[in-house]
């Protein structure tokens, strides 16, 4: 019988469960359920259907359970930024989509109290509009929001529903804008400033933390008994822990809905200049600091063929990005990272306005539109990394790409024209790989520092090359 762990992996536009079989020379992963996630429209608001995702969460449970082999333990990972208020321990309402509209106001509040340097030289924040410290200032703390007594990020949520014990891990909460940076805990004047109190927020745990087993309810159901481990709860943090880096002098991009782009630390990067460049310091691993920024990711690519398909476009993103390849290097390109492309809908629509505003004609056929998206793409994210290196005085030599955008033969060839450096792609499902290596250190199935980790992914991972080449552009 082969013990193994169970990563639970929540994206913003599907989930999986996936079970990981980990030793010395052994990394292998297979999903046992995947299903869809996605915005939903409530009204004015746009929401995450939290309980339909743990609903689903459970029926992946249930088919792990369904096995007589040993389960070690479970690990839940999410994207950022967003939480659940609860009351006695019911959730108040599905929670809010960062991509909701509702900050519009409070940002310009919060602000009025703290600027954007003033919040960075405490958080170490990139300014986002919907970093949690803005969602939490837009709340109506005197109507329903002020009866909550329980506030969780969507994993700690998760992590609740499974095991009845609160706890808030570090690598998520440093996203929300309420973290000091340099102490590495909740900053009641932070807190203040959104309006929430600070009584709603559980205790800080880092990863490899036992957060509880499973409750009775939840055995009952699934069909086994195991600990719940706190892990790399941002799904970024436990992308690159699972991304193959060989040295201080490889940088990372985890490339999925967003590109989150930038290079590994021992310590917050919190000079004026990182401010400038808007990056922002994130709780990575082992106490790691992921110093990076986020930067418009395949969204783009996604809503655009989406959009093209609710037309009668038949193409799917394959065809039209092998079709992309043979169109030449745009003599424009567009700012990837312009907030009118943050709401979904009609993004192709967008990207012509925002070129005919500044006198681009860009072109509306699919195939061009998609070959500048990726240009523009490739361009933002190594003038990102460029710029991580100089800010950190690194000169990096390697990018390692890891997530859904790794199989992005056309993006990652691009991106190494652009920067000029070996990118190197894979593994695709990183983050849950790296909530698995995670919880198998912890089960003492493996051990070592994430130098050794990584070393295992590289051993046990399919990786491509791409090295810088020269394009054709036009005229």
């Amino acid at each position: 019988m082969s013990p193994r762990v169970i990563a639970v992996d929540l994206g913003a536009t599907s989930g999986r469960v996936i079970e990981g079989f980990v030793g010395p020379q052994r990394l292998e992963h297979s999903v046992v359920h995947r299903f869809p996630n996605g915005p939903v429209k409530d009204g004015v608001a746009l929401r995450w259907n939290v309980t339909g995702l743990f609903r689903e969460v459970i029926r992946g449970l249930q088919v792990v359970g369904s096995s007589d082999e040993q389960i070690l333990s479970v690990g839940v990972d999410s994207w950022a930024v967003d939480y659940g208020l609860l009351k006695n321990g019911v959730l108040l309402e599905e929670p809010r989509h960062y991509r909701d509209s509702r900050t519009n106001e409070s940002v310009k509040r919060v602000h009025q109290r703290a600027d954007h340097g003033e919040l960075f030289g405490v958080n170490g924040l990139q300014f986002l509009p919907f970093n949690s410290i803005y969602q939490l200032a837009s709340e109506d703390w005197s109507g329903k929001a002020g009866t909550a007594d329980q506030l969780l990020l969507v994993p700690d949520l998760v992590n609740y529903w499974l095991t009845g014990h609160s706890a808030m891990e570090l690598t998520n909460a440093s996203t929300t804008g309420l973290l000091n940076v340099l102490s590495q805990q909740l900053d009641d004047e932070l807190i203040a400033l959104s309006g929430a109190s600070a009584e709603l927020f559980a205790p800080l745990v880092a990863a490899g933390h036992r957060v509880g087993d499973l409750k009775k309810e939840m055995v009952e159901q699934v069909g086994f008994s195991a600990p719940v481990v706190a892990v790399g709860s941002h799904d970024t943090a436990s992308a690159v822990v699972a991304a193959p880096l060989r040295d201080s002098a490889s940088a990372y991009i985890s490339l999925g809905t967003w590109g989150l782009a930038g290079v590994e630390t021992s310590v917050p990067i919190v000079t004026p200049a990182a401010r400038t460049a808007n990056f922002t310091n994130e709780g990575g691993v082992d106490g790691r600091n992921r110093f990076l920024r986020n930067v418009m990711g395949l969204w783009l690519l996604n809503e655009s063929v989406s959009w093209w398909a609710s037309r009668g476009e038949t193409r799917g993103l394959g065809e039209l990005l092998r079709a992309a390849a043979d169109v030449p290097a745009a003599q424009h390109i567009f700012d990837v990272d312009d907030p009118i492309f943050m709401a979904p809908g009609n993004v192709p629509e967008r990207i012509l306005s925002w070129g005919n505003e500044r006198g681009y004609d860009f072109s509306p056929d699919p195939v061009a539109l998609v070959s500048l998206i990726v240009d523009s793409l490739a361009h933002a994210l190594a003038a990102t990394i460029r710029m991580a290196g100089e800010l950190t005085g690194q000169e990096i030599g390697e990018i390692s790409v890891v997530g859904g955008g790794s199989q992005n033969e056309l993006l990652n060839q691009r991106l190494a024209d652009h920067s000029g450096v070996t990118v190197v792609a894979g593994p695709v499902e990183a983050t849950a790989l790296g909530n698995i290596l995670v919880q198998a250190r912890e089960a003492g199935l493996i051990h070592g520092d994430l130098d050794s980790l990584r070393a295992l992914v590289r051993s046990c991972s399919d990786l491509a090359n791409y090295t810088p080449q020269q394009r054709r552009h036009h005229g």
